[in-house]
This record gives structure tokens, C-alpha cells and sequence, in this order.
């Protein structure tokens, strides 16, 4: 079986949110101390690779322990988005079968490999206003993304999110190493945590092949 990761490592010096303040990983206990080793994890609810619940912006909407873990595994399909300034209806359209067949649409981007960069937070291509319409009316469990958010850094009104909280969706940032995914059938996994009322939370993401190529 082959599985690949999709998530980056949390530390205390990687990228996060504009205006958001880093994680802190604090050694509480050493095995020399205490005869034991544990961290205290100081971070916000969206730091690196992680889910979006609809009530990360949405009052009243679902929290993420409010859906049962078979919400967050199902077939993956990755649409190859590099290069473009933009992600628009018509590109959509040309994959509309196979984006019906999917539970996660998974949007490659190529800006995980500016991660650790001041270019992360700049430039990624999101969706038109007419294309977060199209996916929000796709039978998905989510989508996920190899850049920071589905809308720009500095937005105000976060379009893109709220027209696929509005569906229902599950939204995963940070994602990394889609394009080995490109043309391939997966298995997309990305698990968060379960605590009550949860926005949103640091997962682990995964792929698992399900056919070689």
C-alpha cells in the first residue's frame, strides 16, 4: 500500500496567517525530569495543514466534531491549477465528470513549494466567483488546497469561503505535494482533532493509491 503525506510539520517558525501569531511547542517534561517526555502546544485552531468547519465563518453552521470521521476520507481528485492566475468555470466544466465522482476536490496550486517564503502569501490563483458556485452545487464531502486560503490574503469578505461553507463543505489549507497526485486514484485522508465546537483544527492529510499507474 502505497500512502503519501500531504501535511507539513508543525513548528514554531513556519508560515501562518497574516496577523496570526505563531505556534509555540514548549518542553513541559523531559524523560530525565520526569521520567517522561511531553510538549505544550500553543496554537491557533487553522495553523499549518488544517480543516475549515463551516462555522469557521458561519454562526449557527456545523463544527467539525459535529461530523462523524467518515467526513473526512473519501476518493480524492486533484485538478492541476498551476500556472494560472485565476481558477475559472471553464476548466471545471472539462473535468465535471470526474469532479462528480470525487468526495474531495483538491486544488493544485504549486505554491507549496513556496512554503517558508514570503511568496506563500501572494499571487496563488483562487476560484472565480462563478467557479465556488459550480463546486458548492458538487456532490463533495470538501475541498483542499496547496496554498494558504481559497481567497487572497487581505480580503475582507472571504467570497470563496463563505459560498462553500454555505454547502456544506470542508475546507483543508496547506496542503503539499499534490502534483504527484495529478492522474492518479487516491484515497484522500485528512483527520482533526475532535474538540467541542471546533472551527477548525491542524490535521493530518494523506493520500492512499488505490490504483497504480
Amino acid at each position: 500500500m502505497t500512502v503519501i503525506d500531504l501535511t507539513h510539520t508543525i513548528r514554531e517558525d513556519m508560515p501562518v496567517y497574516p496577523g496570526t501569531e505563531p505556534p509555540r511547542l514548549t518542553t513541559a517534561c523531559t524523560v530525565s525530569q520526569c521520567g517522561y517526555r511531553e510538549t505544550l502546544l500553543h496554537m491557533y485552531s487553522h495553523t499549518g495543514t488544517h480543516m475549515d468547519a463551516p462555522a469557521h465563518m458561519m454562526d449557527g453552521a456545523p463544527t467539525l466534531d459535529s461530523f462523524g470521521p467518515d467526513r473526512f476520507v473519501g476518493r480524492g481528485y486533484v485538478l492541476d491549477c498551476r500556472g494560472l492566475s485565476q481558477i475559472p468555470l471553464d476548466l471545471l466544466l472539462r473535468h465535471e465528470a470526474a469532479l462528480r465522482d470525487a468526495d474531495f476536490l483538491l486544488f493544485c496550486t504549486g505554491w507549496d513549494q513556496y512554503w517558508g517564503t514570503d511568496a506563500y502569501y501572494e499571487g496563488f490563483p483562487c476560484l472565480t466567483e462563478e467557479a465556488a458556485r459550480f463546486v458548492a452545487g458538487l456532490p463533495l464531502k470538501g475541498v483542499g488546497e496547496d496554498s494558504i486560503s481559497l481567497d487572497p490574503c487581505g480580503t475582507v469578505d472571504f467570497p470563496n469561503h463563505l459560498t462553500l461553507f454555505g454547502a456544506g463543505l470542508v475546507n483543508t489549507e496547506n496542503l503539499k505535494g499534490l502534483a504527484q497526485l495529478i492522474g492518479r486514484e487516491f484515497t484522500f485522508l485528512t483527520m482533526p482533532l475532535k474538540f467541542e465546537n471546533a472551527d477548525g483544527c491542524s490535521c493530518r492529510a494523506a493520500a492512499i493509491i488505490t490504483k497504480e499507474a
